[in-house]
């Protein structure tokens, strides 16, 4: 009777580690079930995200072709060399650079990740021009030759402004937090309309350069710019 008993014990016993397998089982098939319906779920999302930031961005089409042919407009004005739109369009360095930003900020207005750095990044590597696209740039900006020119992020360039190769628009110290880590606060020039910047300028910090001030070349400017004001290199005594 006691082997019986033990028999009929094994018997419960493995009865019951298996409904506890099965249970486990089920609880498991049940909780994938659930984050594959998660899953599902955010994948739907991140989609439609994506389908309305492409219409937002097709919609803006127009406003950005009248910016570039703006742009093109003021490159061919600047250039007694230039012979034809054409040329500007095909063969000037300064648009191509431009033309990738314009389109490198719609896209980071629209809260589009990474692919508006990568924009920039190719003009930058295929023209020596970098323009941070986070820059704020207004109507009819020319950069002529172009290499070596440096925008920052939080630049902000009016209507009507034309820099030569070498410029560079950058920020001179960066702040930081508690931690040492950097921030991100307004730290580059503001340039007003009409400004034009000569070859090699380095202009660093958040300073505002006002409207019509011509900056030449060669210089280094830490301090605003008056209205109409003027910044040169002081002549040699002879």
């Amino acid at each position: 009777m006691q082997a019986v008993a033990a028999v009929v014990s094994d018997d419960d016993e493995e009865e019951a580690l298996l409904r506890a397998a099965v249970a486990d089982e089920a609880d498991a098939d049940a909780s994938g079930h659930e984050q594959g319906k998660q899953s599902l779920s955010f994948n739907d999302e991140i989609k439609e995200v994506a389908a309305h930031m492409a219409a937002q961005f097709i919609a803006s089409l127009s406003s950005l072709r009248a910016q570039l042919a703006m742009d093109v407009k003021a490159a061919f004005d600047a250039d007694p060399a230039a012979t034809s739109f054409g040329e500007v369009i095909c063969c000037y360095p300064g648009l191509r650079a431009i033309c990738n930003y314009r389109i490198a900020h719609q896209l980071l207005m629209l809260g589009v990740p990474l692919i508006p750095r990568a924009i920039t990044e190719l003009a930058h590597s295929e023209t020596g021009i970098d323009i941070h696209p986070g820059a704020r740039i207004g109507a009819c900006f020319s950069i002529d030759h172009g290499t070596g020119v440096v925008i920052g992020e939080t630049c902000i360039i009016g209507n009507n402004v034309k820099l030569y190769q070498g410029v560079t628009l950058g920020a001179k110290t960066i702040p930081v937090d508690a931690q040492g880590m950097p921030l991100n606060i307004p730290r580059h020039p503001i340039l007003e309309d009409d400004v034009v910047v000569y070859a090699n300028a380095t202009i660093l910090g958040r300073i505002t350069i006002g409207k019509g001030a011509i900056i030449g070349g060669n210089v280094w400017v830490t301090d605003d710019v008056k209205a109409g004001g003027k910044v040169v290199q002081m002549r040699a005594n002879n």
